[in-house]
C-alpha cells in the first residue's frame, strides 16, 4: 500500500508519506498490526534517502 500511495509522486512528496496514511488506505488497522505501517513509512524514507545520495553523488 505504500509503494502505491507514492507511485508517480516526486521524491519530494513521497517523503512526506506517513504510517496513519498507509493506515488510513488500508482502512484502518487493528492495534497490533499499526507497527507494520511505522515500518513502511520507514522503509521508503530510507530507500528515498539513498536513491537521493546516490543520485546526488
Amino acid at each position: 500500500m505504500a509503494t502505491e500511495l507514492i507511485k508517480g509522486k516526486p521524491v519530494a512528496d513521497a517523503m512526506k508519506l506517513t504510517n496513519k496514511a498507509v493506515a488510513e488506505a488500508l482502512d484502518g488497522l487493528p492495534d497490533y498490526k499499526m507497527h507494520c505501517s511505522v515500518l513502511a513509512e520507514e522503509a521508503i524514507r530510507s530507500a528515498l534517502e539513498d536513491y537521493e545520495k546516490k543520485k546526488n553523488s
